[in-house]
């Protein structure tokens, strides 16, 4: 049952210190169309991107998969424990200054915090405090100060823990911050998301509820940065229209300088990357930010071993 909250005094309940969730919290150790012939994957040699040099920010999306000990075995390609050190070396190769992650269940935090030390993070369950899945949006605390943050819950009811009334069965939420970058002295916003995978109203809801937050909202007029897994395909979908075609963003993979890997469809399923299928994880930023790379990372593990069934993908951008 949802119940209501005032969001923004909700770390205080929890006993939380309200300049960085993982500062307090300790974590547990353990724990469409046709298809091309699919081109070879990138190498896991080295980063793609790496550490951000500079005035530049090195943004990552990066929906983890959620762990599921219960129903999967060690040797399985959905087997967390299996999976957990791949995620983490490949955050360690590729250093992302902001992170957005999907399907992140509270034990798997440690992972990301494991790869990132210097990391804190915004958000809580989607059920309230620690309780299912997590959409954390990650940031480099050396660099940058948070200001403000929230989490809100796309339905009729933002302010009510874990409300759908969209037509999706599944509970889903923004979160957002704002933050100060001691390197530019410059204020910026960051955003993350995880729209329904089932739900075509509620990703076209979902969207302009992200709209209404950058104009006229709480995040209007600032430079802004958004992560994703929006479950609909870039250039082919209402949601996309509304954020980007007719809306206040552009796809830093289309207004990239350059493009660093194959355009690879983000959703692998464990299986081989294929150019050309349906790009569903976007990094969206408005327009006063300058992309200058862009990749979809498909690294994989020595043996072959996906770190998930998402492809991260990640910008290289500075605020103009």
């Amino acid at each position: 049952m949802a119940l209501a909250l005032d969001r923004r005094h909700l770390l205080a309940g929890l006993g939380v210190a309200a300049v960085g969730v993982t500062a307090a919290v300790t974590l547990p150790a353990t724990s469409a169309p046709a298809k091309p012939e699919a081109a070879e994957p990138a190498s896991t040699d080295g980063p793609l991107i790496g550490p951000a040099t500079e005035d530049r920010l090195h943004v990552m999306a990066f929906n983890i998969r959620l762990e599921r000990v219960s129903d999967t075995e060690s040797g399985e390609p959905d087997h967390w424990p299996d999976r957990r050190p791949l995620v983490i070396d490949l955050l360690e190769r590729e250093q992302p200054t902001v992170l957005g992650v999907q399907e992140c269940k509270f034990d798997q935090l440690s992972a990301i915090q494991e790869a990132l030390p210097d990391h804190e993070f915004v958000g809580y369950g989607r059920h309230g405090g620690s309780q299912d899945e997590y959409s954390p949006l990650f940031y480099d605390a050396t660099r940058f100060e948070l200001l403000a943050w929230d989490q809100f819950w796309l339905s009729d009811t933002p302010d009510m823990i874990g409300s759908a009334t969209w037509g999706n069965e599944i509970s889903r939420m923004i979160i957002w911050a704002r933050l100060h970058d001691r390197e530019t002295d410059t204020e910026f916003a960051a955003i993350n998301t995880h729209f329904d995978h089932q739900s075509e109203p509620s990703r076209v809801k979902s969207a302009q509820a992200m709209v209404d937050l950058l104009e006229g909202g709480e995040l209007d007029g600032l430079p802004t940065i958004v992560t994703g897994d929006f479950n609909s395909p870039a250039e082919d979908s209402e949601a996309y229209a509304t954020l980007v075609t007719d809306g206040p963003t552009v796809d830093t993979w289309e207004t990239a300088a350059e493009q660093l890997t194959p355009a690879w469809g983000t959703f692998l399923g464990y299986e081989e990357p294929e150019e050309g299928a349906r790009r569903i994880d976007w990094i969206l930023s408005t327009e006063d930010v300058t992309t200058h790379e862009a990749a979809i990372n498909v690294s994989t593990g020595q043996d072959g071993r996906w770190p998930s069934d998402h492809a991260p993908v990640q910008a290289l951008v500075s605020l103009s």
